[in-house]
């Protein structure tokens, strides 16, 4: 075996690679004070930067998305029983559009 007290030591650089800031406790202290002075839940809520939500974090996409699909089946149900614009020009809601009766007069084929 080889004798250990003969192996050379290696010189280690110890120096850091970034400069070193002077600044850091001031900077450390900045950040305490940010987070002592942080806005709370509700206050980021009213101003939409967290979700009204109290459903767990890993949920909320899936709440989100299911809403989502909600107010668009909600939407389609809606278009679904809209009443045709003849019936809404029987019964007075919608007058006779102008333009409509331009290309009713035109030959077929001719556009204006």
């Amino acid at each position: 075996m080889a004798d250990e007290s003969k192996v050379p030591q290696d010189n280690v650089d110890e120096t850091p690679i970034s400069p070193t800031n002077s600044n850091a406790p001031a900077r450390r202290n900045s950040i305490e004070h940010h987070l002592l002075h942080r806005p709370a839940r509700e206050e980021l809520v009213q101003k939409n930067i967290l979700p009204d939500s109290t459903a767990a974090p890993s949920l909320q996409a899936q709440q989100k998305d299911l809403a989502k699909h909600m107010r668009a089946d909600s939407l389609s149900d809606k278009i679904s029983h809209r009443p045709s614009p003849e019936t809404l020009l029987e019964k007075g809601v919608l007058h006779e559009d102008p333009r409509s009766l331009d290309e009713e007069s035109l030959p077929s084929g001719e556009k204006a």
